[in-house]
């Protein structure tokens, strides 16, 4: 790897960004000592500490440190510099297991359950450690390479500390057409029965293609989820329904267990229990991370040049390990960044990319090789706004990523449509190429 228009924090290069939220980004990173590529989620303290969120980034680090499991995202180790937060994770290229839902439309009913039967056994070891995920959804499911089911996103766990002296939960969390009724009623609730819950919606999403409960008015919605208003389509097996019936009871002191889901006959068919070595881990130290002390500080080293892309990382991009899909557009498939290929220079492409997305109404912010766009009409979900980047991968030719950073990604895809015209005289065509889709801009 190349460390020309890299960021080095402490023993690891800085790559491409592969998401952000509101609080946090996700960047490819690599080891120089050892080679292992890694994924960096990237903090900014001050801004933890305005929206008061110190607490649960100590206990998603706690969390992560407790949790040793195959089908779970690893923590490598956390750092520190004085604006910073890094946390290392294990990088995996399977994408989201939304992504495959979205793609397939279902999943057949033998791979559903296989990876049911991955996400079941994290779970359980998760809570057989005092962690409760509480905010489960295809979305934080991530596949590696070779297929297997990894479980992300601990933002949102619960402790054994927060239970409360009736032994229950009381924070309302979660991503609404996932989470439990009595979550919604906000009476205290086992977060233990309030995951499989969860579990159950993701079960019929993986088999069905869609919600169990979906309804535009929240209140509605509710309603649906406090009576377990849903049917299960047609092609569901009736092992499958009854078992999706139990673990979708609204009455938690009648759902099924995680232990009973286990014995059940059609979760047992072809299972595999999950094979690894437990650890004892000591969680005293993540206060450290926060105590500002100049001996555990790393520190930022950055260069003002488009960063160069390896040939691993241009690889990661693609799926499947095929880089013939990198450049070509996947019907049906909406995803949360688009690509295309220039061989002009970096500063003109955010020209022209500024140019054609002013129209539209954004305003644009820039960042050495970087642009922010920001729409300035409100969507479905708020302001929409896109994060674009110029990565080298060899001499004179770049790849540009286009990346949804916040609002909806339908209207993501939308914009980027309406900004393809503006974009067309921009992108490079490979030879292979043929004339009847030499004009097409080409997504990933």
């Amino acid at each position: 790897m190349s460390s020309r228009g890299r960021v080095k924090v402490g023993r690891y290069e800085l790559g491409r960004t592969l998401g952000e939220g509101n609080f946090a980004k996700v960047k490819f990173a690599r080891n120089v000592e050892t080679g292992v590529n890694v994924a960096i989620k990237i903090l900014n303290k001050e801004k933890l500490l305005r929206h008061k969120m110190i607490d649960q980034i100590k206990r998603e680090i706690s969390t992560m440190k407790l949790i040793k499991h195959p089908n779970v995202i690893r923590m490598h180790e956390v750092m520190a510099s004085k604006t910073k937060i890094y946390i290392v994770l294990e990088f995996v290229t399977g994408g989201e297991l939304f992504d495959k839902i979205a793609q397939k439309g279902r999943l057949k009913e033998d791979e559903a359950r296989k990876y049911f039967q991955q996400l079941i056994n994290a779970v359980d070891y998760c809570h057989s450690r005092g962690v409760f995920h509480r905010d489960l959804k295809p979305e934080n499911l991530l596949l590696d390479a070779g297929g297997i089911l990894k479980v992300s996103d601990f933002g949102l766990s619960a402790l054994p500390q927060q239970v409360r002296e009736d032994g229950l939960l009381h924070t309302t969390c979660g991503t609404p057409n996932y989470v439990a009724p009595e979550v919604i009623h906000n009476k205290g609730y086992d977060g233990a029965k309030a995951d499989l819950w969860s579990c159950g919606v993701i079960l019929f999403v993986l088999m069905a293609g869609y919600l169990p409960f979906e309804d535009s008015n929240l209140i509605s919605l509710y309603n649906k989820i406090s009576k377990a208003d849903f049917s299960c389509p047609s092609w569901f097996s009736s092992s499958a329904k009854k078992l999706i019936k139990r673990i979708l009871d609204p009455s938690p002191a009648t759902r099924m267990t995680i232990a009973e889901v286990i014995e059940n006959e059609w979760f047992k068919k072809g299972y595999r229990p999950p094979v690894f070595e437990a650890q004892d881990v000591e969680i005293s130290d993540v206060n450290a991370i926060f105590d500002g002390d100049a001996n555990n500080l790393v520190v930022e080293r950055r260069e003002e040049k488009p960063a160069l892309m390896n040939a691993f990382e241009l690889i990661s991009t693609s799926q499947g390990l095929n880089l013939g899909t990198l450049f070509e557009e996947q019907m049906g498939l909406v995803k949360r960044e688009t690509r295309f290929v220039s061989r002009l220079p970096a500063t003109e492409i955010l020209a022209k990319i500024e140019q054609a997305a002013a129209p539209l109404g954004f305003t644009t912010e820039k960042n050495n090789y970087k642009l922010k766009l920001h729409g300035e009409k409100i969507g479905r979900k708020g302001h929409l706004s896109i994060a674009t980047e110029v990565f080298e991968v060899g001499p004179s030719l770049y790849m540009v990523e286009l990346r949804k950073s916040k609002g909806d990604t339908l209207e993501f895809h939308k914009v980027y449509k309406n900004m393809a015209t503006g974009l067309k005289d921009i992108i490079w065509q490979s030879q292979s190429k043929s004339k009847e889709d030499a004009d097409e801009i080409t997504e990933s």
